[in-house]
């Protein structure tokens, strides 16, 4: 097995933060990082003087790379040392294309330089930003040999998705001055040869590739010194200031993305200020659900703000004026009266919205690469291209023809003024009888949609962690109700009287000036969100610390690895047993979960993949922490530096407070059952 690290950065670029290049920490990461083969990829330059200083330096084969900007995603182009002056040349041409981070190159400049592709190793930035997407992607698949992931999380799942590619995990590390902490992401290859044939040859096959060289992707390096954790369930064990906390916080400081849930951290010692928090986050809950729930009525808002049917009224009387004075006058017509284009009607200007709707789906269709194999399964990609460029082209034919309708119309507009100043017979006010009669439409159907929209009912229950969440709607009946549904204070006494009409209580809050208009959606139904208990009560002070453990170890999916510490410090061991530990099983299914305790109940029904326990010791006066750490059906746990203690001791010990408690706790429990 090889370890490498293909993603490395030893020159400042603009799309870099500032730092200096030591080849001193370059040398130090390959020797304690035990690295067999590394990857020189700065962004859109390659320096061949430093690569060969780096190259003489460095026990581990170095490759020449450069990582580009192509489209809106980065790649890194890795090459063979064989020919150091062309690749220097190419890379050259990039450089001088692409001088900040907003310029890039287009698939098609990428092969006018390199040529053919299939001659370097070619990884895209894939689940990892700013990832290669779209028809830049599709254009480069068949040279892409590996796909460049920024997490565990996000490697364990492609390796099991079969349509992927095969994923890796490298540093992108700036190689700098005072690099306190060394990077640990880092992938193995079944590698014989180390030569860049080869290398591309392991990663295009899953098999080949893994987070460690012994345990495959069942384990990953998280600190410098080598010590691996699971990518599954892990559990911290270990005497009182032993370092167990330490473990969580050094595995927070090292990796990104990271859910925290520290020890007593969602129990408040106020009761008060607890009630206040719990009322905070649902009301926080309520405001998110209330945007999703009436969206679709925001956005028929947005449409009825255009509509004014006492306009709409007063453009109808003042058509029917003008149009009886013009038939009584019809005999009495001057010559100016009498052009055509005095009584012409103005071209109608589509605006073309939904072409642009159907032309976005297309493409969105187009470069989907999620789902590419169904697609490509019910219709040609060079088809839904074909179809793209034809609705373009339609497009931009349709807004040339609005642009000269425009033209006349203003052309036609102007000869009619100037004919109105010259005779004094009676214009015909221009109104659009067809748009005054769906305005109308709009308002009735608005009201039907108002009223039911206030109807008292349940819009959402269900049972969410062993706690019921409650949804329902209903009519305002104070303007109180209606202040503090945007938690403003605006009077709403008039807003309450024209409550019963929908379209009048829009007409209202549209001509509050202290009101935001963005906030109007809210004001037409009440909408209340609960959280209750198993016996459908108001939660309690305990059940609220206990909704919020839950809700945030679900929020952990959200995040790359959840670390946990100590929750029986704050739940009782029914309460851990039941909902906790299943969650936290669940969840370390699709992440990294390292969880801090003491207590059998999470240690031990929780069924870890993997066991660390934490060592505190004093040497020459100084603290030192250690970890030894195994399988849990191992007989000893080892330490990094090979001292290991026997695991049946470390979990009695840490569970169970030893083996003369155990063995009291378990007579009494068999006297009580006989």
């Amino acid at each position: 097995m090889k370890k490498i690290d293909l993603h490395v950065h030893t020159i400042k670029t603009a799309s870099d933060s500032d730092f200096t290049f030591s080849l001193d920490t370059f040398v130090r990461y390959v020797i304690e990082g035990h690295l067999d083969v590394v990857a020189i990829t700065n962004h859109n330059v390659f320096d061949s003087r430093q690569f060969r200083e780096i190259q003489q330096a460095i026990s581990a084969q170095v490759f020449p790379g450069i990582e580009i900007n192509v489209g809106a995603g980065h790649l890194l182009l890795i090459s063979d040392e064989e020919d150091l002056t062309s690749f220097d040349a190419k890379c050259s041409q990039v450089s001088s294309r692409i001088s900040n981070p907003t310029d890039s190159l287009t698939t098609d400049e990428l092969q006018t330089i390199f040529g053919d592709l299939s001659e370097y190793l070619l990884i895209p930035h894939y689940k990892k930003a700013p990832a290669i997407q779209g028809s830049d992607f599709a254009d480069l698949l068949g040279f892409f040999s590996a796909g460049e992931v920024d997490s565990v999380k996000k490697f364990v799942r492609a390796m099991r998705d079969r349509e992927s590619l095969c994923p890796v995990l490298f540093s992108d590390a700036r190689m700098k001055d005072g690099m306190a902490v060394l990077p640990t992401r880092q992938v193995f290859i079944d590698c014989g040869e180390i030569a860049l044939s080869a290398v591309k040859s392991c990663l295009s096959q899953k098999d080949k590739v893994s987070l460690s060289e012994n345990d495959g992707n069942a384990l990953f390096q998280v600190f410098e010194d080598g010590q691996q954790i699971s990518t599954g369930l892990n559990v911290v064990l270990g005497d009182r200031s032993s370092g167990k906390t330490y473990t969580l916080n050094r595995i927070s400081q090292t990796l990104e993305r990271v859910k925290y849930i520290k020890q007593f951290e969602l129990v408040q010692s106020s009761e008060e200020e607890d009630e206040r928090q719990f009322n905070s986050e649902v009301e926080r809950r309520r405001s998110i659900f209330v945007d999703d729930y009436l969206s679709g009525f925001r956005a028929i808002l947005n449409d009825m703000s255009n509509v004014d049917t006492g306009k709409d009224d007063s453009d109808l009387q003042d058509y029917l004026a003008s149009l009886l004075r013009a038939a009584e006058e019809a005999d009495r017509r001057d010559a100016f009266s009498r052009v055509k284009l005095y009584d012409e009607v103005a071209f109608s200007i589509s605006g073309n919205e939904g072409l642009k709707k159907l032309i976005s789906s297309v493409i969105h269709v187009a470069e989907n690469t999620e789902y590419r194999a169904v697609i490509e399964s019910h219709v040609e990609l060079a088809a839904l291209r074909s179809l793209a460029l034809e609705l373009i082209a339609t497009l931009w034919k349709k807004a040339d023809e609005d642009r000269n309708r425009r033209r006349v119309n203003a052309i036609v507009q102007d000869v009619k003024d100037r004919l109105r100043m010259r005779t004094s017979a009676t214009h015909v006010e221009a109104v659009d009888l067809y748009r005054l009669a769906l305005n109308k439409r709009k308002v009735s159907r608005f009201n039907e949609i108002g009223c039911a929209l206030r109807a008292k009912g349940a819009i959402f229950d269900e049972w969410v962690q062993g706690f019921r969440v409650v949804a329902t709607k209903g009519p305002y009946t104070q303007a109180s109700e209606m202040a503090g549904a945007i938690r403003r204070q605006v009077a709403f006494k008039e807003a309450l009287k024209a409550y019963d009409e929908p379209y009048e209580l829009f007409r209202v809050l549209m001509q509050n000036e202290k009101l935001d208009e963005s906030d109007i959606y809210k004001l037409f139904a009440k909408i209340s969100y609960r959280i209750l208990n198993r016996e459908g009560t108001e939660v309690s002070g305990g059940e609220r610390s206990e909704f919020r453990l839950l809700q945030a170890i679900k929020d952990a999916q959200n995040y790359d690895m959840l670390l946990v510490d100590e929750p029986e410090s704050s739940f009782d061991n029914k309460f851990l047993n039941s909902d906790v530990n299943a969650m936290i099983k669940g969840i370390s299914r699709e992440m990294p979960v390292v969880v801090v305790t003491h207590n059998n109940n999470v240690g031990a029904s929780i069924s870890p993949d993997y066991v660390l326990l934490a060592q505190r010791a004093v040497e020459s006066g100084e603290v030192k922490y250690r970890l030894f750490s195994g399988y849990p059906t191992d007989k000893h746990l080892e330490c990094v530096d090979g001292t290991r203690v026997k695991s049946h001791e470390v979990l009695l010990n840490s569970l169970e407070a030893g083996v003369a408690p155990y063995d009291d706790r378990r007579r009494i429990y068999e006297a009580v059952k006989d």
